[in-house]
């Protein structure tokens, strides 16, 4: 991918070409026997990006028409895995994704590779006018992360963010409960999220390696920063742990906490804020990202987030106000509080504040339907990305930080603000 053309070119060419072949402009789902199921393609089919696969081929109103992805044994397990469910061979592979965006009879995506690829693949997408359940966080950095809520927003689709504890009954209960005022005006809100135990499985040669057969290396790293193949910069969870695919779990798992924490007091991500954060960093093999971190957010009003792995305080979500407290796990895990009465609260529906959804694939779909905002939207997804690259942001330049969320720059910072856009390589542009 030397010359990678554009977007938009591909895209025009791609439909010409599916033009000459006989299909026309807009292609009915029920002319594939489809019916009015909703129609699916999956990029990214790796093992997180099959499970959400396998999680949607279980939904009688789906029809999986398409896989992509630059292994080709994963694509075709993806592929058996789609026909059997259909008894039938219907479903297309693909190595490049915008192969399968030039296909106007698949409505919404599901799109899981690697966190370098996400803004690239979410705007091709909006422009082909797919709606889309995509992987978190939404980019990494800042700026992919603003380019795809821009794009979805512009553009009016339909865009369900990764963050599934959204859609997990204690999670929703404690954010119901803050946002309610049952433990009074929160002050405090402690977030832990998983990080340090995650290491790097490959224990090999560093040294370059010819590229498997059946794998396209340069398509896996598109706008990443180009090195010669090594299968430790592709296993799991390596690929987490390394700077050019991911910017660290203080933002990737991160955004997990972070999005709850948003959920239950959203001051977080609307306020301006004073930040600082310390973390340390990982050494081993190709691992080169944060590995543990404590950051620290400040507000005017006196609201304050600590962030840290869960090395350093409990694994969760804490809400802490001036009549109690809520903490509360990550997905479906436990809820506590002080008092304890707290939790055998039942909320009503003219109760309820919050959108609750019980099935995280389930309540996109519905979304695709109604066209309403499903429960973790764009708009989520960006807030709890950004937080967790502030943090980065901040422990990197070893400084305290002053962040407008309205202009979405740093103030008096020309460092850090120069630290909210990543170059993209290989002639891929947003």
């Amino acid at each position: 991918m030397s010359h990678p053309i554009t977007r938009h070119r591909f895209l025009k060419t791609s439909a010409a070409a599916t033009a000459a072949l006989g299909f026309p402009n807009l292609i009915p789902a029920s002319a594939f026997g489809a019916g009015n199921k909703i129609t699916l393609g999956c990029i990214g089919v790796g093992g997180r990006g099959t499970a959400l696969m396998r999680n949607f081929l279980a939904f009688d109103e789906v029809r999986v028409l398409a896989v992509c992805d630059p292994f080709t044994d994963r694509r075709q397990k993806a592929k058996a895995a789609a026909d059997q469910r259909y008894g039938d061979k219907g479903c297309a592979m693909f190595n490049d994704y915008r192969e399968l965006l030039a296909r106007k009879d698949i409505e919404a995506l599901v799109i899981a590779p690697q966190d370098h690829w996400h803004a690239l693949i979410v705007t091709a997408a909006v422009e082909a006018g797919k709606d889309m359940y995509c992987e978190k966080p939404l980019g990494v950095c800042v700026r992919e992360s603003q380019v795809i809520r821009d794009a979805i927003r512009k553009h009016k689709r339909i865009f369900q963010t990764g963050t599934h504890s959204r859609s997990h009954g204690n999670c929703w209960q404690a954010c119901e409960l803050v946002r309610g005022g049952y433990i009074g005006k929160v002050h405090t809100v402690e977030v832990a999220a998983q990080g340090p135990k995650f290491k790097p499985s490959y224990k090999g040669s560093l040294d370059p390696q010819p590229v498997p057969e059946g794998f396209d290396w340069d398509m896996w790293q598109g706008p990443a920063k180009r090195h010669p193949y090594n299968p430790g910069r592709v296993k799991y969870p390596d690929f987490y742990l390394i700077w050019d695919y991911c910017a660290g779990f203080i933002c990737n798992w991160g955004v997990h906490c972070l999005d709850i924490a948003l959920w239950g007091c959203p001051e977080l991500g609307d306020a301006p804020c004073e930040l600082e954060c310390e973390a340390t960093w990982r050494n081993e093999g190709f691992s080169d990202n944060v590995r543990g971190w404590k950051s620290t957010f400040a507000y005017a009003s006196g609201l304050k987030m600590i962030y840290s792995d869960e090395e350093q305080q409990k694994f969760g979500i804490r809400f802490i106000g001036d009549k109690g407290w809520i903490h509360t796990s990550w997905g479906g895990g436990g809820i506590w509080a002080e008092d304890e009465s707290l939790l055998k609260i039942k909320f009503t529906p003219e109760q309820q504040k919050l959108h609750k959804s019980t099935n995280h694939g389930d309540d996109f779909l519905q979304s695709v339907r109604s066209r309403r905002d499903p429960v973790a939207d764009v708009d989520a997804g960006h807030k709890a990305t950004t937080l967790g690259l502030l943090a980065d942001i901040s422990a990197r330049l070893k400084q305290r930080l002053k962040w407008d969320p309205k202009q979405e720059q740093f103030i008096g910072n020309d460092a850090a603000n120069k630290m909210l856009t990543r170059p993209m390589h290989n002639g891929w542009k947003l």
